[in-house]
């Protein structure tokens, strides 16, 4: 019997759970796995559990890259230029992905490789003492979340694009698969279904993780995930409270310099900034930063093989503005961003903060604004660190600073969609811009549907 995909991949990452098959001449005690009814069965087994968990999402096909660089080449007209043989990635600049795309196929199998990764660690919650349990059950609920939230919007229509209350978004699964029957393929719940997981997920996370918790999730973190998630809703007091929630907590400041947010270029190994609220930890003999791979020049650990365009950066950038030095010339032009092989990769940053906390009081104009400080106040944090004043806080003009703050870090596509704004001549909900289903999965789970337009 043909088991899915997604399971396939679950069961073959989870080495908790292994069942032998064999006759009795051949009952060996299997030594690479553990039978289930032995797994999890102390506090510590759950910790371990748990690390594992972040490791899952840390994978280059997950939270170390791949699918931001990847959002980022389908937003693309003229800021990249491509000079890769990945075929995958030639697909996804040039906008016309196959079902078949290897890339495409290994996100949607390491997202429900953490997702599993995190529903057994939730689901052995009770064995955890009792001191660390709501961090533990936090943690796993904000890796479960924030991943859900990062399937959906690839592979699902934009929340504003059509009813999410029937448009197809990604299986959900919020319990341990130890066995797959027929009984058990999944089919794809809706939009808003997978939306409302996630915001459960992070509530709750929110509401257990501490304050400080080293370099793993945090109470800021679980809330900056969700500031994000209420944005592309356009659900702005909600995004605009949770933003604020981050910011007045005072556990982040803003690095002086924009270049001092990332990891220093070439160095070793490069730690937490100041203003990372959640990063994935990249060290030299694990992790993996997948910006790095393609935006950093062969000199620094990269293929070279995503180069920044000149002329984009000259028409985007005003001189004064003190990012436009954040690129380095390499024979071509790449992002200082990414230029450390073994740089943490910074998925929140104080920055997007503030202007998602600018622009839900710029759309939402309040009595009092949220946070107590106004767009424009907000807006000037932000380009004051590039050396740039600011006089006016329009919509636009707080939209045109997401550009230039958060370039290459894997926004574009989804804000040009919950703008409604076209990319080049494609418009914004065009059936290109979503990730197909694998066709793997499709082959093997009769009830999985595939895409539009594939």
């Amino acid at each position: 019997m043909k088991k899915t995909y997604i399971y396939n991949l679950l069961m073959a990452a989870m080495i908790l759970f292994g069942a032998s098959s064999c006759k009795k001449a051949l009952e060996i005690s299997p030594v690479d796995t553990i039978d289930q009814s032995k797994a999890l069965l102390t506090s510590k087994d759950v910790e371990v559990a748990l690390v594992g968990t972040y490791s899952a999402l840390g994978s280059r096909n997950l939270y170390g890259g791949r699918p931001f660089l990847m959002a980022d080449f389908l937003a693309n007209t003229d800021a990249i230029n491509w000079f890769g043989t990945y075929e995958e990635l030639t697909q996804t600049i040039n906008k016309s992905i196959l079902k078949t795309n290897t890339f495409v196929n290994n996100v949607w199998a390491d997202g429900y490789t953490a997702i599993n990764d995190a529903n057994n660690v939730i689901a052995a919650i009770d064995k955890v003492d009792a001191a660390k349990k709501n961090r533990i059950e936090g943690e796993a609920k904000f890796i479960r979340g924030a991943v859900y939230f990062d399937l959906v919007r690839l592979f699902g229509k934009a929340y504003n694009d059509g009813s999410p209350t029937t448009n197809l978004g990604v299986p959900l699964v919020l319990t341990p698969t130890t066995a797959v029957t027929e009984g058990s393929y999944v089919s794809r719940a809706t939009v808003a279904a997978v939306y409302t997981q996630a915001i459960a997920d992070l509530t709750e996370a929110e509401s257990k993780l501490p304050a400080t918790n080293g370099f793993f999730a945090t109470k800021s973190a679980a809330a900056g995930m969700l500031a994000r998630i209420y944005l592309q809703m356009g659900n702005y007091a909600a995004a605009g409270a949770a933003a604020n929630r981050v910011i007045t907590l005072g556990n982040y400041t803003l690095t002086p310099t924009f270049i001092g947010a990332f990891p220093v270029m070439g160095s070793a190994v490069g730690s937490n900034t100041t203003e990372d609220v959640f990063s994935i930890q990249v060290r030299t003999l694990t992790g993996f930063n997948g910006y790095n791979e393609f935006y950093g020049s062969s000199t620094y650990g990269g293929r070279g093989d995503a180069v920044i365009s000149q002329s984009w950066i000259d028409k985007t950038y005003s001189a004064a503005d003190d990012r436009i030095n954040a690129f380095y010339d390499d024979g071509d032009m790449f992002t200082s961003k990414f230029a450390n092989q073994y740089g943490n990769v910074s998925i929140i940053r104080l920055a997007e903060m503030y202007l998602i906390r600018a622009e839900c009081n710029a759309r939402l104009t309040p009595a009092a604004p949220i946070g107590g400080q106004t767009a424009l106040q907000d807006l000037a944090v932000v380009r004051s660190r590039a050396g740039l004043t600011t006089t006016t806080a329009t919509l636009a003009d707080i939209l045109t600073e997401r550009k230039l703050e958060l370039a290459f870090e894997g926004f574009a596509l989804h804000d040009a969609k919950r703008t409604q704004t076209n990319i080049g001549s494609i418009p914004w909900n065009a059936n290109n811009l979503v990730f197909p289903i694998p066709q793997i999965e499709i082959d093997a789970n009769k009830n999985i549907a595939q895409n539009p337009g594939y």
